[in-house]
Parts: structure tokens; C-alpha cells; sequence
């Protein structure tokens, strides 16, 4: 179900680090010490997101990887993205790199 603004500033204040597209996308930038790390960090995300069915838009810039998350099927945000987020997010932290 499609969160209203309320429950988006709720669900953000919940997650670090990620801001609002038009609050139609939750959106976060990951930087690495070396292009291999974010390359490494793709790889976890893409199973993560097969795991859970739920899949970012994924932009590659050298040592930065930016994340975009949306419910399509719902026309915006919804407690999905925020639970896919903080899954990518300890995945991030478990790497073990300078953020």
C-alpha cells in the first residue's frame, strides 16, 4: 500500500542517509574507498533485491553507487522500499568501509 507524506517523513527519519525524490523515490549514495568495493557492495544489493523481489535503479559512478528505490505496483512509496533500504544499509555497514 502507497505511504502518505506522514508516513514517509516517519519511515526516513528511521533510515540514514537516504532523502525523497519527489516523495515518489527513496534515494541514497554509497562512496568507497575502491571502484572493486562498490562493485562487490552491486553484488550484494542484487541479492538482496532478488531476494525480497524488489529491485533499485543502480548507478554506478566510479566509487560511488547510488540507489533509487520505488513500489511500482503502487505508484510510489511503501514499507517496502523502507525494508529493502535498511537491508541494503547493513549490508553497506557489514563491508566495513570508510563511508
Amino acid at each position: 500500500m502507497k505511504l502518505g507524506q506522514a508516513d514517509i517523513e516517519t519511515k526516513l527519519s528511521e533510515i540514514v542517509d537516504w532523502s525523497t525524490d519527489d516523495n515518489k523515490w527513496i534515494v541514497r549514495k554509497y562512496r568507497f574507498t575502491e571502484f572493486l568495493q562498490g562493485i562487490a557492495f552491486v553484488n550484494k544489493v542484487a541479492r538482496l533485491a532478488e531476494a525480497n523481489n524488489h529491485h533499485p535503479m543502480i548507478a554506478i559512478d566510479y566509487k560511488t553507487v547510488t540507489l533509487r528505490l520505488t513500489s511500482w505496483h503502487a505508484g510510489g512509496l511503501t514499507e517496502l522500499d523502507f525494508s529493502t533500504a535498511a537491508q541494503f544499509d547493513e549490508a553497506f555497514a557489514e563491508m566495513k568501509v570508510a563511508h
